[in-house]
């Protein structure tokens, strides 16, 4: 029998955060045991109080405070004071299969590997969510990356959330606290780099709520698009096409577009790329859609928009503030999730 640690960073979750940990504490694990730590980055909104009253309810749940509000001081403070064997991340805005725990646990066991989770699969509820969930699932959206094919069973370079040996973190250190996105990256990336392995289940099921508003995930995909860039820059990786494509397609439209006035090549240049981008943002639409939702195809584009040219602006923006200027923008620690009214009561 092993002791489980569940940790949750969060963060005025006041809607959502008691239907959370209600259905974590209802996880099947068989002879294991499991305790929930939840790291409150200084909620205003009524999370606190709920979390407390479940603590003191339940003597598996346990609080701790996250000064700095982000992520990942949130999970070093949750793994520090937690007791557990295995470490084990959840997210407020993810909804989980009963045995999500459990499957993490054999994962772990059967494939002797150092870090194990599910694909990251999308849900929205509303329209606008809905559409971003059926983008977020298309490999036009987010380069064919492993990590969004639910069907796909491996060795991976990253995994959604994670699931871990306690020792992985005394021997690799702990999430880098310089970095308000891109941190299960960077640590994913220490991991293997020790020789450490990082599998990839289709067993291990969880369903992602996507952001709700184009002006949010436009502003997710912006802090994902700059923090890329010191994650790159601290450990001098060649950056990958998919990485560079939206970065440098903006740059393309750009300099094509100031250079027209110069000739005629650059304007047929930047009608062929244009016409070749709206092409292929149409037809990964109708894809999208039949896959998904059918009734969100009228959305789809503008969707699709907001996660290449929020991630290229704001790799771009990186490039120019970690590279030159050699500072942090402020808009690159700003929350991006639009608070739910507390008034939405768990069922």
């Amino acid at each position: 029998m092993v002791t489980i640690s569940i940790v949750i960073p969060c963060r005025n979750e006041a809607a959502f955060i008691e239907r959370c940990v209600a259905s974590i504490l209802r996880q099947r694990v068989g002879e294991h045991s499991i305790e929930v730590i939840l790291s409150d980055g200084m909620s205003d909104d009524g999370t606190r109080d709920i979390l407390d009253r479940l603590a003191a309810e339940d003597s598996r749940v346990h609080v701790v405070d996250n000064p700095r509000r982000i992520v990942s001081t949130g999970l070093n403070a949750a793994i520090q004071a937690a007791s557990g064997q295995i470490i084990l991340r959840m997210d407020a805005h993810t909804e989980y299969a009963p045995d999500y725990v459990l499957q993490c646990l054999r994962t772990l066991e059967k494939t002797g590997a150092d870090n194990v989770g599910g694909p990251w699969v999308a849900k929205g509820e509303g329209y606008l969510s809905r559409a971003i969930a059926a983008a977020f699932q298309s490999p036009f959206a987010v380069g064919g990356a492993r990590s969004h094919d639910p069907e796909y069973e491996g060795e991976v370079d990253s995994v959604y959330l994670g699931c871990w040996r306690r020792e992985i973190f005394d021997r690799i250190g702990f999430f880098d606290e310089e970095l308000v996105r891109n941190q299960d990256d960077e640590f994913n990336l220490r991991l293997v780099r020790s020789g450490g392995r990082i599998w990839q289940s289709p067993e291990i099921r969880s369903w992602y709520q996507s952001r709700t508003s184009l002006r949010d995930l436009f502003r997710q995909y912006l802090q994902y698009g700059y923090w890329k860039v010191r994650v790159i820059q601290k450990h001098r990786l060649p950056a990958s096409i998919r990485h560079l494509a939206p970065a440098g397609f903006i740059t393309a439209l750009v300099v094509l577009a100031a250079a027209s006035s110069l000739g005629t090549i650059p304007a047929y240049a930047l009608v062929i790329i244009v016409a070749a981008y709206v092409f292929g943002v149409a037809a990964a639409s109708v894809i999208a859609a039949a896959h998904h939702d059918l009734s969100v195809l009228p959305v789809l584009p503008l969707v699709f928009g907001c996660y290449h040219f929020g991630y290229g602006l704001g790799f771009l923006r990186g490039m120019l503030d970690f590279l030159v200027l050699r500072r942090v923008s402020p808009f690159a620690s700003d929350l991006t999730r639009t608070r739910q009214p507390s008034s939405e009561n768990p069922k």
